[in-house]
């Protein structure tokens, strides 16, 4: 029997985990449905059918399914394995991008490799790329982490790296939810609060010179900071956001009655989806999409603390990683629409129109159902004796040396333990 066929008679085997994928599934069916409604009249006139952009999506989520499907086959064992091969894949793939005539260029970014009729955006693998291989780092320097600031300090070594090459491109939102994942898996690891402060403190002084470094920024921060200024010029997407969030009420004007879409909000299928979504179906659907993540959220944050709990210490700082990525990329997209932050181009996990997140998205989400099923097993099979129960047996017959000796290996077995996955 193949490796293949072994790890899906396995996966069959056991029930997964309903209060990760569900929640995920619903977003994901309501994501469809807002990009269809909020598209259909853009792309009738631009490419002359009202559902192109919904044909490519539903294309995103089968890949999606094959992207999930495959990432719940893997073991976490070979993630951890693998994780400095999968750093540098992804470190090529972020060179490859700023090569001139490689990459492509959409509104003075340069993220996408052209594959065919379809786009590929680096950035989003290399963010779980740099999860996995940190998680293995916080295990690997667990005790150095912990205890002093050289233990942060020499993953900037990685970090740094990263940081670079997605401000060359540039993409200033990826940098701050991947430092934000990494920082939110260091401080889960035990990392020091004052070290914690200390590292926060000065992110936010090299992402204020970041920001005042190039002139398109500060114009963002100005326009966040009074988007009604210019409505027709630099704050009209923000605008255009409130006004649809405004119009939305608490309960919606209805499926398909946005007025923001028709050719008012700019990308909106994509960064400002929730919008259209807060516009149709009112502040009590916005809310629930903000609920179904709070779901996602506990329970991938708990499938980290049980498998910390059984010793698992990769699977649990990967299972954080990967969850904070999906909360924090969230909650900036959210923030954007709501006008509560800066506009940043990042899209809404499992909901925005794309391919290249919905198949990170979904890859993310077949790690932590694997987790899962790993701590499942963990949790069903059966626990050695106690000691108590073996020395009473031991005591009940001294002269039975094959006991003696097999609850010194099982006591061996159990000192061994936790074990490391």
């Amino acid at each position: 029997m193949s490796i293949m066929a072994q790890q899906w008679q396995h996966i069959t085997g056991h029930r997964l985990d309903l209060a990760l994928l569900l929640p995920a599934i619903a977003l994901a069916l309501i994501g469809y449905v807002m990009i269809t409604s909020a598209s259909m009249d853009v792309v009738a006139v631009k490419f002359n059918d009202p559902f192109y952009q919904s044909k490519r999506q539903l294309l995103f989520m089968v890949l999606g399914v094959v992207s999930l499907t495959v990432c719940l086959m893997i073991p976490v064992d070979v993630w951890h394995k693998q994780s400095p091969w999968l750093l540098l894949l992804a470190v090529l793939l972020l060179i490859a991008v700023l090569i001139p005539g490689l990459g492509r260029s959409v509104n003075g970014s340069t993220r996408w490799i052209p594959i065919g009729p379809l786009s590929l955006q680096p950035s989003e693998f290399a963010k779980l790329a740099v999860v996995t291989f940190m998680a293995g780092y916080l295990v690997r320097r667990q005790d150095e982490v912990r205890t002093q600031f050289s233990g942060f300090l020499k993953s900037l070594v990685v970090l740094g790296l990263f940081i670079v090459l997605f401000l060359l491109e540039p993409d200033f939102g990826t940098v701050v939810v991947m430092m934000a994942a990494v920082l939110g898996m260091f401080f889960l690891g035990g990392m020091r609060k004052l070290h914690i402060g200390a590292v926060v403190v000065a992110a936010g002084a090299l992402g204020t010179m970041t920001i005042f470094a190039a002139e398109y920024r500060v114009k963002r921060l100005m326009t966040y900071l009074d988007p009604w200024g210019d409505p027709f010029g630099s704050g009209y997407q923000l605008t255009q956001a409130q006004i649809a969030f405004g119009r939305g009420g608490w309960f919606g004007e209805g499926l398909g009655q946005s007025m923001q879409k028709l050719f008012y909000l700019p990308e909106a299928h994509t960064d400002f989806v929730y919008s259209v979504l807060a516009e149709e179906w009112g502040a009590l659907g916005a809310l629930v999409v903000v609920a179904l993540y709070g779901l996602l959220i506990v329970r991938g944050l708990k499938v980290g603390q049980k498998a910390e709990a059984l010793g698992h210490q990769y699977s649990a700082y990967l299972a954080y990683g990967l969850v904070l990525l999906i909360a924090t990329q969230a909650m900036i997209n959210i923030g954007v629409n709501l006008g509560l932050l800066p506009t940043k181009g990042l899209t809404l996990p499992f909901v925005s129109y794309g391919g290249s997140s919905m198949l990170a998205c979904a890859a993310s989400l077949g790690i932590l159902l694997r987790i899962s099923l790993e701590n499942t097993v963990a949790l069903t099979q059966p626990y050695p004796p106690s000691v108590d129960q073996l020395q009473a047996s031991t005591r009940q017959d001294n002269g039975t040396q094959d006991a003696e000796h097999w609850f010194e290996d099982e006591l061996d077995h159990t000192q061994g333990m936790p074990n490391d996955r």
